[in-house]
Parts: structure tokens; sequence; C-alpha cells
């Protein structure tokens, strides 16, 4: 285990206890030794982390202490560093604005270790960055499937054939090559992928198909669950 995570768990034992803990029994739990536990304790000291104690005693977490309301382990923190470099390679601009945002505010409320995991950039998403398209606002398209707030779109197929549809979008889903709105057709009468490269224009109506979204994803995903996707 990574020290950083281990002094997430040093504190969570704590917490959780109702009396003294012995740094060999949470080196039992944490399967290290009981000089790290040492080590880590006064690390966490050192932090300003209220624990009191000795060795041979136990050690206890001073009553008021609260964790930051963002807290990770060490992996968890890599799997956030991680999706938002992912994040910053798609074709919606306001998401990759959104995703460096996202890493300031987290790593302002991280201790000390966990911090220098966040930034240490040893985590990295490669390929080509996916450019936005003219046609369509991705915030627009988050709006409305937020809001279920139907859309209508200027669409252009594979066969080259034009036809303006009426959609409830449901999701996006963010390809290397494209991205794709997820929706369920009013001219088709079902569930359709939509490449935003191919939509000439989109356009909010201002009717809402309420309560009907979470359906819809249901009815998407067992598609894809039993081979019948469209």
């Amino acid at each position: 285990m990574r020290k950083a995570s281990r002094l997430f768990e040093i504190i969570q034992i704590l917490r959780l206890a109702d009396h003294p803990i012995t740094a060999q029994q949470i080196a039992e739990k944490l399967e290290v030794t009981q000089r790290s536990i040492y080590r880590d304790i006064a690390a966490l000291q050192a932090m300003r982390v209220p624990i009191e104690g000795e060795r041979g005693i136990g050690y206890i977490l001073r009553p008021g202490f609260h964790l930051p309301p963002l807290m990770f382990t060490a992996e968890e923190t890599e799997a956030i560093v991680l999706g938002m470099a992912l994040t910053k390679r798609t074709a919606d601009p306001e998401l990759r604005e959104a995703s460096a945002r996202v890493l300031d505010k987290i790593a302002a409320a991280l201790p000390g270790p966990l911090r220098e995991a966040m930034i240490s950039r040893t985590l990295y998403a490669w390929g080509r960055v996916a450019e936005a398209p003219e046609a369509i606002d991705f915030a627009m398209i988050r709006r409305a499937i937020r809001d279920e707030e139907k859309l209508e779109i200027d669409y252009v197929n594979e066969q080259q054939q034009a036809t303006t549809r009426t959609i409830k979008p449901i999701a996006v889903i963010h390809y290397a090559e494209a991205a794709v709105i997820v929706g369920w057709c009013e001219l088709r009468e079902g569930i359709r992928n939509f490449r935003v490269d191919r939509i000439r224009d989109c356009r909010a109506t201002a009717t809402h198909f309420r309560r009907e979204g979470d359906r819809l994803r249901k009815l998407w995903v067992a598609g894809w669950e039993t081979g019948t996707k469209s």
C-alpha cells in the first residue's frame, strides 16, 4: 500500500475507533510494519491531524476533526487524473476547460501527499484531440439531456441523405474519431445514434419529455446487452 493511501486509512481507522488503537493493531489491519505506522502517525501529526497517544498505549483522533469533503486514496486520485486527461481530448470545449477546474479544486482540498500524487504527471492520455464540431453546441446538447428537452436536427446519413429529425437526447458518446448523440428518433420511432460531424444544424425546441430519460436509457442499455444496438 502506498504511503498516501496508508495515511488515509489510518485516519479512517482512528475515526471509527471508540478506544485507543495501538500501532501494532493498525499495522495488522494494513499489513505493514509497526515502524511504518509510527512514521505515518508522526507525519499526520506534522500535518496537524489531531492524533493523540504514544507508543505502547495507543492512539486516538481528537473529537471534532473532519476530513475534507473530498478525500481520495492514491489510486482514486490517479483515476481522476486519467479521467480528466481523457476529457481534455474530447470534442467538447467546455468540458475540456471544466476538467482543468476540477483538478484545481480537488488538489486544493487534498493533503500534501495526495496533492503530490495528483500533480506528479505520471499518467497521460495519448492521441489527437478531437475537433469541436461547427454546427452544434455541446453545452446545449448536455443541457437538453439534463432538462429532457427535445432537439431538432438537420442530419446527413452515411448515404448522404438529408433529413430533419426530432429527437429525445439521452446520452453523448465520445470516441477518438467522433462524438455521437444517442436519442429517441421520432421519425424512425426508435433509439438511434447520430454522429455530430453529420449534423448540419441543431435547435432546441422548448418541448420536453419529462421523466422519460431514465426509461429510454435503460432501453438503450438493454439493447446493447442483448446485441440489438442501433
